[in-house]
């Protein structure tokens, strides 16, 4: 089974905010990419922004070898940065910001989420998916940066205190195999932008 992770410097975290039009054409882009594959099922968070790639996801499959409807999974949301949420890097602060990174709970803000509480709810959310995936197919789980990282840094076998230096361009793909017996991951790719008629990404992927 396959899982495709697509994901869509203030941080929004779990705040619902829209995507700016480069981000509609990226995902897009994305959309267009993903043509190519049979898709069993496309899931998304339930942010506007996921919702919004996971459409274009959908509407570009073929209609009559996937007829599944669009799967939203509360725990595929991007993580809760509480009363850190839309505020900078500089605002919230480079030490806190680091500490956070390198998984110090005891900086976690107010009403937000850690990395290993984000990664538990985004695994399990997965597994529902891949539950309903069956073997030899491949589903879209169409999300967000922290939600790609969990997924990938558990393939990876990358420590939680490690997560934050994956690098995941937005509106990029990333493929994840898994073997329904041995239960073994098999990154193929990750963090590959599909051409959006664009010079150059803003955040200079590809």
């Amino acid at each position: 089974r396959n899982l495709y992770l697509s994901v869509s410097q203030v941080y929004y975290g779990a705040l619902d905010v829209p995507l700016s039009p480069l981000g509609e054409m990226e995902a897009v882009a994305a959309g267009s990419y993903l043509k190519q594959f049979d898709m069993q099922h496309v899931a998304s968070s339930p942010l506007s922004r996921a919702i919004f790639g996971a459409k274009q996801v959908k509407k570009l499959q073929n209609p009559l070898s996937n007829d599944a409807e669009l799967v939203v999974y509360e725990g595929l949301k991007e993580l809760d940065r509480g009363v850190w949420c839309g505020k900078t890097k500089g605002e919230i602060g480079a030490d806190l910001m680091d500490r956070f990174d390198e998984c110090d709970e005891s900086v976690t803000p107010r009403n937000g989420e850690s990395y290993s509480t984000v990664k538990k709810r985004v695994l399990e959310a997965r597994d529902k998916l891949l539950s309903i995936t069956d073997l030899g197919k491949a589903s879209t789980i169409v999300s967000h940066l922290q939600v790609t990282r969990c997924m990938l840094s558990e393939a990876l076998g990358i420590p939680n205190n490690e997560m934050s230096t994956l690098k995941v361009a937005t509106a990029s793909i990333t493929c994840i195999d898994y073997c329904g017996e041995s239960g073994k991951q098999v990154v193929q790719f990750a963090s590959f932008k599909p051409d959006a008629g664009l010079e150059k990404s803003k955040d200079m992927a590809n």
